[in-house]
């Protein structure tokens, strides 16, 4: 019976395209689209050029923030402990650290997640990076999204010690892209690298100097960046999962798991989570991060 049934579905498949053809070609002849009026392009151009003025001032007003420092330095005192190297809380991380001493290298793979923008503002980053944990010294880069006017503006950014600021090097990620991010140190010398595969490798790789920089630690994180007024919100970004994570310490190759780790909630000033990362995977070598709330 439900041989027969398929062979008398698949035998009327011709006899309904045929129908369908010429329901579709009626419908093309009687219902001709409607062209747009001048005011209607004026309007549309108008909206487009008022976008692009507030991404600009966004993408501006976004090399002014500071990610990776001072709120998650333990010298501050704004990081309660939880328990005693494993778990802590942060008003601006989400996500894992690994402590020691002579971090030479450190990567991470995630797919971007979208962003559900209220009507206002609010940020959030995320990323790979050497130091920021426990020192003011920061060698970090990722991707990150700003909601403005409820229109999410995504972006690649680095950061690099001793400036601390932000530089947006590109607008076109989008959500579901796959990116990997990395950065390793040669001396003096660090190369920070974010490689988006889903737009065949568009991304960039810049090579930095610090003679100072401690190189005690390593991070991946979830973060909501700070302005001059704090912490700003931070946007919803449903879950981050990081995979394929990986951190040389010295020669001494290994993956999160590998090496003292702190997991890190972000915590607002009342101690209600706003990311709560889950454990790491069997593997040790990543994580996702569920967002809460944006304040």
């Amino acid at each position: 019976m439900r041989r027969l049934l398929l062979c008398s579905s698949l035998a009327l498949l011709p006899a309904f395209g045929m129908l369908m053809g010429v329901s579709s070609a009626a419908n093309a002849r009687t219902v001709p689209k409607a062209p747009q009026t001048q005011a209607a392009q004026h309007a549309q151009h108008a909206q487009h050029a008022q976008h692009a003025q507030a991404a600009a001032s966004a993408l501006a007003a976004i090399k002014n923030l500071k990610i990776g420092q001072h709120q998650t330095d333990m010298r501050t005192g704004t990081i309660s402990w939880v328990k005693a190297l494993t778990q802590e809380q942060s008003t601006n991380w989400s996500g894992y650290a690994d402590t020691g001493s002579n971090v030479t290298s450190i990567s991470g793979h995630w797919t971007e997640p979208s962003a559900s923008c209220g009507s206002a503002t609010s940020l959030d980053v995320f990323w790979v990076g050497i130091d920021g944990f426990s020192s003011g010294t920061v060698e970090q880069d990722g991707t990150g999204v700003e909601c403005v006017g409820g229109t999410p503006i995504f972006f690649s950014w680095w950061e690099m010690f001793p400036t601390n600021s932000i530089q947006v090097v590109s607008e076109s990620l989008r959500p579901g892209d796959s990116i990997t991010a990395s950065v390793v140190r040669s001396g003096t010398s660090y190369t920070l690298t974010v490689t988006d595969s889903t737009r065949g490798g568009v991304g960039f790789s810049t090579r930095q100097t610090c003679a100072t920089c401690a190189n005690n630690s390593a991070e991946w994180i979830a973060e909501a960046p700070s302005g001059s007024g704090g912490v700003e919100p931070l946007t919803n970004f449903g879950t981050w999962s990081l995979s394929g994570a990986t951190v040389t310490e010295g020669t001494t190759r290994g993956v999160i798991s590998s090496f003292p780790d702190d997991e890190i909630t972000m915590v607002n000033s009342a101690g209600q989570v706003k990311a709560q990362p889950g454990a790491l995977n069997s593997s040790g070598n990543g994580f996702s991060v569920r967002w809460e709330r944006s304040t």
